[in-house]
């Protein structure tokens, strides 16, 4: 077991000594914390709150998967309902946009532990989101709410081989952020065309198309995917292109860069 493994298990220990509310998406990084959050307060007797943002910004897969493990990990799950959509500031997609969100979600989730007479609030953040373009983190320093695998120095990795020796399910699980990534900053978000994205991108991810990503520009989409699955892609290209044309869009790519996480922050000069 690595320093930094030690490190976040003794973290964990401490924050079930009470109840403790958590931003659960669902995704690998939470659902570590959830699983070892849960398996600490069962000796503590404390509670952990799993809370998951229902959005438009977030696809609908999150919600029910977030469902589903906190079921299997009998933990207290809530749902809260935001609009991101009555910040104009968000509908704008400006470069700090992320801040703007994650500073409305998390004041939201702020007052939900309140409610609760719950003092520690936690979010999945890793070591890696702290080298990466990710302005949100700073709404989530300026909250005060804890990250403890980015605290404890856990990188994604680290957290797959973590959630893969537990045995939880979403181990391998692709990464699936806000879909206002999808368009480039500055673009008015439009709530039907992101409906569209996550629809096409849901059906990817049903081929077993790992990291997919849609990213439209203007009247072009730009479909990335790993390399390796550019054979398969073509071996489906006729289904997959009816999909495609759901967008109702003029002009249908693919990068051949493949898939890139960020790859819409190129054009900021701080960026990834």
């Amino acid at each position: 077991m690595t320093a930094e493994t030690n490190k976040l298990l003794s973290q964990i220990q401490t924050y079930a000594k009470s109840d403790t509310v958590l931003a659960f998406s669902g995704g690998v990084d939470s659902a570590l914390l959830l699983f070892l959050l849960s398996r600490a307060c069962q000796e503590t007797g404390s509670r952990v709150y799993a809370v998951t943002f229902h959005t438009a910004l977030h696809p609908q897969s999150d919600l029910n998967l977030a469902r589903r493990l906190a079921k299997s990990m009998q933990a207290s799950h809530h749902v809260l309902e935001v609009d991101e959509f009555s910040n104009p500031r968000i509908l704008e997609n400006p470069p700090d946009r992320c801040y703007h969100c994650k500073k409305m979600l998390f004041e939201k989730l702020l007052g939900f532990a309140r409610k609760r007479q719950v003092d520690v609030v936690l979010e999945g953040s890793n070591k890696d989101d702290l080298s990466a373009y990710r302005p949100g983190l700073q709404a989530v320093k300026e909250l005060g709410v804890q990250s403890p695998l980015a605290q404890c120095g856990i990188t994604k990795a680290q957290v797959r081989r973590l959630a893969a020796e537990y045995g939880l399910s979403v181990a391998t699980r692709p990464s699936v952020p806000c879909l206002a990534t999808r368009l480039p900053y500055g673009t008015p978000i439009d709530t039907r065309l992101l409906a569209r994205i996550d629809a096409v991108e849901r059906f990817l991810r049903e081929l077993d198309f790992g990291d997919v990503r849609i990213r439209v520009h203007g009247d072009v989409a730009r479909l990335e995917i790993e390399p390796k699955d550019f054979p398969r892609l073509l071996a489906h290209r006729e289904e997959i292109l009816r999909q495609l044309k759901k967008l109702k869009l003029p002009y249908l790519t693919l990068d051949l860069e493949g898939f890139r996480s960020g790859s819409m922050d190129a054009t900021l000069t701080d960026g990834e």
